[in-house]
């Protein structure tokens, strides 16, 4: 018999055992808190791959003691969901965990429905697509939605140790010693992905001869081997981290676009796509902002591209992106006006909302006494009416200050001089 894939065998069956997602399945949340109240409600884990989708799912059936299934939308049929549904109507209920959820056609939601609306069929929809824009509304309506978050370097070497320890599971009854850089390899490398690592580990054992100690020693070049990557001195989770991406914020800002591909560049190598993602999306709002808008919805169409491309080809979207920003014109107008509007709330200086402004419907709201009341803009021909909308204590505040970079904000210059002369 075939021996089952370590990432298979060391998957943990309770909560508590979960590597990551602590957000979710910690005591005292949203998670642990269903399976300790015997309370579970259909829901969609979405994130990157193996992150724990399934082992959270396969933790929940076990620490309710419920019939569990696994189906996939797109290889299972809908004959398929019928065995489902039946062996529900015999035991009261199923966890049903569903990959793909998103590729889920209209016939097997249909069918489904039903089951999820009377809780005889507990889903467990797994996906790495972003539910809100992937997922048919109802489905959506009928889940709750849990983000789970990509593994740090610490829980992946975690899982790695866990998995070298382990006597029933793992390679506990073999001498293993695992270099730090191939343990760290291994743990950064992987881009998040346990099931990544695990496996490569697993190649790493079952492929390097033991010394005339009997002990299998895990070096650099054999993790290298096996996770096929090449290793680059890079921690994703220290400071060096933290100052490369620094670094290329800065440059962007800077617009110095050899810098900039330089430091993504080093992220690329360090793997890490999901920190080059983020930061890409701030820098097209923050440094960019008003002067190039379209700049926003650009970069995150190249993002979407990456995520579904992943390596290496993601770098061709990335490279797109970081040209066009580097040599966008800059302006920060718009973020450091809210930032000082937040500053005065802060200090307390909010003050009553004018009484034309409140609801309609508050008893009283546009009483005479109260104040002026509301003016329609629409009913003006320009579609602007001079009226006051700050509170009395800061009417006269400014926080928007524009700047002349493209056209864009010249043209927002030109106008907020106008409506505020």
């Amino acid at each position: 018999m075939t021996k089952k894939p370590l990432a298979f065998r060391m998957r943990p069956t309770h909560l508590e055992d979960v590597i990551g997602q602590q957000h979710l399945v910690s005591e005292g949340k949203i998670i642990h808190r269903m399976v300790k109240a015997n309370h579970l409600t259909s829901m969609i884990l979405y994130g990157p791959p193996g992150t724990g989708k399934t082992t959270i799912a396969t933790a929940i059936a076990k620490s309710t003691k419920t019939a569990f299934r696994q189906l996939n939308a797109v290889v299972n049929n809908k004959k398929d969901m019928e065995i489902v549904a039946e062996e529900a109507k015999m035991s009261g209920k199923v966890i049903l965990l569903l990959d793909e959820v998103h590729r889920l056609d209209k016939a097997k939601q249909d069918f489904l429905l039903p089951y999820l609306e009377n809780g005889m069929i507990i889903l467990i929809g797994a996906t790495t697509s972003n539910p809100y824009h992937a997922i048919n509304p109802a489905i959506r309506s009928r889940c709750q939605i849990f983000e789970l978050k990509p593994l740090q370097p610490g829980d992946i070497k975690t899982a790695l140790t866990r998995a070298i320890k382990d006597t029933t599971h793992g390679y506990g009854n073999q001498t293993i010693h695992i270099e730090d850089e191939a343990m760290n390899h291994f743990a950064t490398g992987c881009n998040g992905d346990v099931r990544a690592a695990l496996g490569a580990l697993e190649l790493a054992i079952l492929s390097t001869e033991p010394n005339k100690e009997n002990e299998t020693i895990i070096s650099l070049s054999t993790a290298e081997e096996c996770l096929q990557k090449k290793y680059f001195d890079h921690d994703k989770g220290g400071d060096a981290h933290y100052d490369v991406l620094s670094a290329f914020q800065k440059s962007i800002r800077g617009s110095d676009v050899n810098a900039a591909l330089h430091y993504l560049g080093r992220l690329i190598e360090a793997g890490d796509l999901i920190s080059i993602n983020r930061r890409l999306l701030v820098i097209a709002y923050e440094d960019i902002g008003l002067a190039n808008p379209q700049a926003g919805a650009r970069t995150l169409s190249a993002i979407e591209a990456s995520e579904r491309l992943g390596f290496p080809e993601a770098r061709i979207p990335l490279a797109n992106a970081v040209i066009e920003l580097c040599l966008s014109p800059k302006s920060n107008s718009a973020y450091k006006a809210l930032d000082e509007a937040i500053a005065d709330i802060k200090k307390g200086l909010a003050g009553e909302v004018p009484p034309h402004l409140k609801d309609a419907h508050y008893k009283g709201a546009n009483q005479l006494g109260r104040g002026l009341a509301y003016l329609y803009p629409h009913d003006y021909e320009s579609g602007w009416v001079k009226q006051q909308y700050l509170p009395n204590s800061i009417k006269n505040k400014k926080y928007y200050t524009p700047k002349q970079t493209g056209k864009f904000e010249q043209a927002l210059s030109h106008i907020y001089h106008n409506l505020t002369r």
